[in-house]
């Protein structure tokens, strides 16, 4: 068969467009409170330990698979280990985050509008949970409008770039908002850093606790960061290289990748500490008494900080939720093109034909989840389950399958990663990549199913809880092995 494969225009467009899917929400909202959490400064020293140890090491295994097959990853594991199944799990985990990933972004666009005339008033957690989601208590699924609309428009967004294909859709958008996003970002830094108080929040943040060094759980949220931050180990990075012209230089662009990546984090942990430093001065508190992360950062102590700021907060708050915005689509892209370039691969499918099934029938969904007043709700539960368990668990056996059970196959993708790349790999990766990496992420599953059986998550009452757990671990498996069990467009034709 002749290879009709997409590819982008050059290494760059694959760069930007991993660079990318790399910065999202996550980023600005997560990292800053990670590392605060975790020692302050002296988090940056496991922080970096994990990239050299385990991101980069899981990021070249990915570029190699992808790049060697030019597949999405159910083809590209079929062909590399016969183990289509574990190709297909990444891709129902894609497709989870994508369907809850939609809403949140869908938050941040609707408060862009908000941060005008701060039209949440004084109490920003009232207005976010009683007035814009209008939450339940339990699962309630009355119907909420405001949350609908939002939703088609990431939706419809989201759809007409994927419709556009990989050089003039997924490229094309990236090349636009990633230099937006930094525009933004730096000006929102640069008036936060101006603020009274601000200095002391960046204390907050980069002053070391070094006795935090000698915590495991300090260099285990390390490794666990970096895993999530660089999109590795669940399709996106090894679906993106499949795309990728045959002489590239692959180790070379991961280490531009992880470089910009950890970049944007420091500038996100600047500007986000900045902002806490003016809450906590304006409010004559300590830092640490207004220090959130996730949601209750972005949603309600964000918009704190812009009312503080009176009639220039407008543009304060138009910048930070335009950032979440434009990281989030970016970001959004990339998950959903993990699906869209599998079943092309499987069945044969034209682009246009899977993006409206699988973003169209993913779009169904969300909207019809998510617009409920249980929102929230769905996004949290759905959203620890498949981070924590369903990518790490994708992640480990992508590594564990061809590290300690099908042992010549790390030597032929090394092999192939070292034809194309400027910086060469050599036992020091096989010995990350089946030892370190492997054993870090099965430490980070067990504590996790550990709290989980005993200790539940976020205080959710059974009832609620683990039927959401328990359908998205469903979809993960069943899904896994069922779209495994489907003949291939290569079998049909044959």
């Amino acid at each position: 068969m002749t290879n009709s494969r997409e590819n982008w225009s050059a290494r760059s467009g694959f760069i930007i467009a991993a660079i990318g899917s790399a910065v999202g929400l996550g980023n600005i909202w997560r990292f800053p409170y990670v590392a605060y959490e975790n020692g302050g400064g002296a988090f940056l020293i496991p922080y970096l330990v994990a990239i050299f140890a385990a991101g980069l090491p899981l990021l070249f295994l990915d570029y190699a698979v992808g790049h060697k097959f030019r597949k999405a990853p159910p083809t590209a594991y079929k062909k590399l280990m016969n183990s289509e199944a574990l190709g297909w799990w990444q891709v129902m985990v894609t497709l989870i985050i994508g369907i809850y990933y939609a809403s949140v972004l869908s938050w941040a666009g609707s408060y862009i509008f908000y941060s005008i005339g701060q039209k949440w008033g004084e109490d920003t957690q009232g207005f976010f949970f009683n007035t814009y989601l209008q939450n339940g208590t339990g699962l309630e699924f009355g119907f909420v409008p405001t949350l609908f609309f939002g939703l088609v428009i990431v939706w419809a967004i989201t759809m007409f770039i994927l419709y556009g294909g990989v050089k003039k859709g997924v490229e094309l958008s990236n090349k636009i908002f990633i230099p937006l996003l930094v525009i933004l970002f730096t000006i929102l830094v640069i008036q936060a850093v101006r603020l009274p108080g601000a200095v002391e929040g960046l204390n907050a943040f980069f002053t070391p606790n070094w006795e935090a060094m000698a915590n495991y759980k300090v260099w285990l949220a390390a490794f666990g960061h970096i895993f999530f931050s660089l999109s590795i180990g669940f399709g996106i990075m090894l679906t993106y290289a499949s795309y990728l012209k045959v002489k590239t230089n692959l180790t070379g662009s991961g280490v531009v990748v992880a470089l910009a990546n950890s970049s944007f984090e420091i500038l996100a942990g600047i500007g986000i500490f900045a902002a806490l430093g003016f809450m906590a001065f304006s409010a004559g508190v300590p830092v640490n008494e207004v220090v959130s992360g996730g949601i209750g950062l972005a949603f309600i102590a964000f918009p704190k900080i812009i009312s503080s700021l009176g009639a220039g907060g407008d543009l304060f708050g138009f910048l930070f939720f335009s950032s979440l915005a434009v990281a989030g689509i970016t970001s959004m892209v990339s998950i959903l093109e993990v699906p869209i370039a599998s079943f092309q691969d499987k069945l044969g499918w034209s682009r246009k034909k899977a993006v409206t099934i699988v973003a169209g029938g993913s779009a169904i969904v969300s909207t019809l989840i998510f617009s409920t007043k249980s929102a929230i709700t769905f996004v949290d539960i759905i959203d620890y389950f498949a981070n924590n368990i369903g990518i790490v668990l994708g992640g480990l056996l992508s590594i564990v399958l061809v590290t300690w059970f099908r042992r010549p196959l790390l030597a032929q993708l090394k092999d192939h990663i070292n034809q194309y790349s400027s910086i060469k790999l050599g036992k020091g990766w096989d010995f990350l990549l089946t030892v370190v990496t492997p054993l870090s992420l099965l430490v980070a599953l067990g504590l996790t199913l550990k709290a989980v059986v005993t200790e539940g998550y976020g205080g959710y009452a059974p009832e609620v809880l683990w039927p959401i757990a328990g359908a998205v671990l469903a979809v993960f498996i069943i899904g896994a092995i069922a779209f495994s069990c489907l003949k291939d467009k290569d079998s049909e034709e044959n």
